[in-house]
């Protein structure tokens, strides 16, 4: 329980930093719903879908193989990050000038003819971000949880600032509702028709300006690239280039084909790039659960790298998987009830309430998500990483058949729908050949009895409607008390074990 209740603390503070900092991050909604019009929106969501891909593809997996590499194969951990270090910028710069020098049949292809200065930016984003990700990593395994949740929040404040910058103080300026006289200032540079590009350009500035505070953090190294010290990392980073994919592939999918998949007109007053936007504001709103996920896998990776030596390593995977399943059931349950509250505040425009009945289905969706980067830890402890490229691959076509099949027909739902069955799917897959090579007691029935329990109430508190909005809320709320009272009677048993042990420690 120790070790578990270490990684819970590590969770923590990687937790409230992205709490914190998404939640400012996420304030941006109600912004870009208030001033940029759908449209605009729907190409934040595709832009920012493909940009999840690419940055997948400019890491390649080398985050997870610093951390095998530098804890686990008697290796000098700073010559690992050096080498890894100089890797990375090697690569990143060439991609980057690949998309950089593409970008004007780029933005013809992808329909934003003219717009070519937006994959320059993102070229410039992805290479930074692939720079700064070695970086990110080294906090992680000398753990100093500390710096990096700092360094991640004043990212996402820089980010936040120059989007509210661009976006509405520049706006009223330039309408001439605030400071008549910063006008001909602001008329040098403010571009008044441009939407995304001052999301993207926010990115670009907040980022770049992360580069000299971590290259400081991370210390000083050599620049310098040895084939034969790098092959075999290369060979366990390619197959994660696949896994990485996993967690971007729904998104790709379902957030960029989303508006070529859906027949016109299927929303009345809605064109398709609209309804894009409609659903990718909808789809932000499982960033609760994705932001919990994400703070769990900073503390998690390392945490399983460390432990993998210990022969009781499998019992205490286990003991991870059912607590996160517990926590997370928990948290989807309490946000699918507020969905009508959580609306009110993040959803400004008029028409973004259509899609929120999909959220739910979203928030399970990644909840499977993170059991799948649990399950995922035998194929990284048994270098068997090919099984990530497998997995991936059937996760891709799920997701493909599902959006083809029933976004025709369901529209944001069908969308949704794949989410759910991409994850789903590689999960089970993950689950069955786990089992076979590196074999954990996890306790499954009762975890799939509390996901699809939990999932149920969910969505009864979604639709639960009554007059009176402080009883409404309180019988939403109930159903979160009820699935804790259910989780309490099937764990009286391991409760009443953990006390003991507590009280005998103590004695």
């Amino acid at each position: 329980m120790s070790q578990i209740r270490k990684l819970a603390g590590q969770t923590a503070i990687y937790g409230i930093s992205s709490i914190l900092g998404k939640t400012i991050n996420f304030l941006l909604l109600p912004i870009y719903t208030a001033y940029l019009d759908k449209e605009a929106l729907g190409s934040f969501t595709a832009i920012y879908a493909l940009i999840a891909f690419l940055n997948i593809i400019f890491t390649f997996g080398m985050e997870t193989t610093y951390f095998r590499y530098a804890t686990g194969k008697g290796l000098d951990p700073q010559k690992v990050f050096a080498q890894i270090q100089s890797l990375l910028i090697t690569s990143s710069l060439t991609l980057g000038a690949l998309i950089y020098f593409s970008a004007v049949p780029l933005s013809e292809w992808l329909g934003y003819s003219d717009q070519e200065h937006l994959f320059k930016w993102v070229a410039w984003i992805l290479a930074i971000d692939a720079v700064l990700a070695l970086p990110y990593a080294k906090l992680r395994k000398e753990n100093k949880a500390l710096q990096f949740a700092m360094t991640k929040l004043i990212n996402i404040l820089l980010n936040v600032g120059f989007n509210v910058f661009f976006i509405v103080f520049c706006f009223h300026v330039w309408t001439g509702d605030i400071f008549p006289s910063v006008k001909p200032l602001i008329d040098v540079f403010y571009v008044s028709n441009w939407g995304v590009d001052y999301i993207l350009l926010s990115n670009l500035i907040a980022n770049a300006l992360m580069l000299p505070v971590l290259f400081k953090l991370s210390g000083k190294f050599i620049f310098h690239i040895e084939r034969e010290f790098l092959k075999p990392m290369w060979h366990y980073a390619v197959p994660l280039l696949f896994m990485g994919l996993a967690g971007v592939t729904n998104e790709v999918f379902s957030r960029g084909l989303f508006e070529y998949v859906l027949p016109e007109n299927f929303y009345e007053g809605l064109s398709q790039r609209e309804a894009g936007g409609v659903f990718g504001a909808n789809f932000k709103l499982a960033i609760f659960m994705n932001l919990v996920i994400q703070a769990f896998k900073y503390a998690a990776e390392p945490f399983f790298f460390n432990q993998s030596t210990d022969k009781n390593s499998p019992e205490l995977f286990a003991k991870v998987m059912h607590a996160f399943v517990i926590f997370c059931t928990t948290l989807m349950i309490a946000i699918s009830v507020n969905l009508d509250l959580i609306g009110k505040f993040f959803l400004r425009g008029e028409g973004y309430w259509e899609g929120l009945y999909i959220v739910p289905v979203l928030l399970f969706g990644y909840l499977f998500l993170g059991i799948y980067f649990n399950l995922s830890i035998w194929f990284k402890l048994t270098d068997q990483t090919k099984y990530s490229f497998y997995i991936t691959l059937i996760g891709a076509l799920v997701t493909i058949s599902v959006i083809f099949l029933f976004v025709p027909v369901l529209g944001y739902l069908g969308a949704a729908l794949s989410t759910l069955a991409c994850y789903f799917v590689m999960s089970v897959v993950s689950f069955v050949y786990g089992q076979k090579y590196f074999p954990i007691p996890y306790q499954t029935g009762k975890d799939l009895f509390y996901l699809f329990f939990g999932f149920l109430l969910s969505y009864l508190g979604f639709y639960i409607t009554f007059e009176i909005p402080i009883l409404q809320f309180i019988l939403k709320n109930g159903l979160v008390i009820v699935f804790v009272v259910v989780v309490l009677f099937f764990e009286k048993d391991q409760i009443n074990q953990t006390i003991r042990s507590i009280k005998g420690k103590k004695a």
